[in-house]
């Protein structure tokens, strides 16, 4: 049943962080470590203060670097290069997930609010490098972060894809809302399930999920 309602689909859309890793491997501890760190030096600010704005402008703007952008006026190539600048030995490669990628019908991208460099250096901590047929990240979005609209269909556009026949697996439920309007099968990826008229489908597992799609 659940591989019927993919039968249509001819691009599939991967968020990077907590989706093609899980979240217990916690990569994005050391960004947001980095993110404060970056916040206190750069705008002066305490570490309760830097704290404070980085998950306020993530719930507000969608990533701590958009409201940066917006409030202070930072230079976004600085800010990610710094922050991405992290151990990525804690990720391990996967080969049952490369092989499931691999297998899915069609072409395969990744889109992520991160930049295209961290992303590429993700996909080969994790085996997965030469899967996919485009990386997009932030800055292909003229740095406008997913959930917005606009990143949306920016990337969209680039890439030519077909939302009718597009799915996109995210972790953020977030964003996801602007792909299902848009007309893409949604899969929400996180280990507890966030039940929205938005979102079509939940795994825990973004392996398991993808097993359901590729094996016969």
């Amino acid at each position: 049943m659940v591989r019927n309602s993919f039968s249509h689909v001819d691009t599939w859309v991967f968020d990077l962080d907590n989706t093609l890793y899980p979240p217990q491997m916690r990569l994005f501890d050391q960004i947001e470590v980095r993110m404060t760190n970056w916040v206190m030096r750069e705008l002066g600010v305490d570490q309760s203060r830097a704290n404070h704005l980085r998950g306020h402008y993530w719930q507000l703007y969608g990533t701590t670097l958009a409201g940066l952008m917006r409030e202070h006026d930072i230079d976004p190539v600085g800010y990610l290069s710094d922050v991405h600048d992290i151990d990525f030995s804690v990720l391990q490669p996967d080969a049952q997930l490369a092989g499931r990628i691999g297998a899915l019908p069609g072409r395969r991208i990744v889109f992520t609010n991160g930049d295209a460099p961290y992303a590429g250096k993700v996909l080969a901590a994790r085996g997965l490098s030469g899967l996919f047929d485009a990386v997009y990240g932030v800055e292909h979005a003229g740095y406008l972060p997913k959930p917005e609209a606009g990143a949306f269909q920016t990337v969209f556009a680039l890439d030519g894809l077909n939302p009718k026949t597009a799915a996109m697996f995210e972790d953020d439920p977030r964003n996801l809302a602007v792909p299902h309007a848009m007309g893409l099968r949604t899969v929400h990826i996180a280990p507890a399930p966030e039940p929205a008229p938005h979102i079509h489908h939940h795994a825990d597992d973004l392996s398991t999920f993808l097993a359901l799609l590729t094996q016969d």
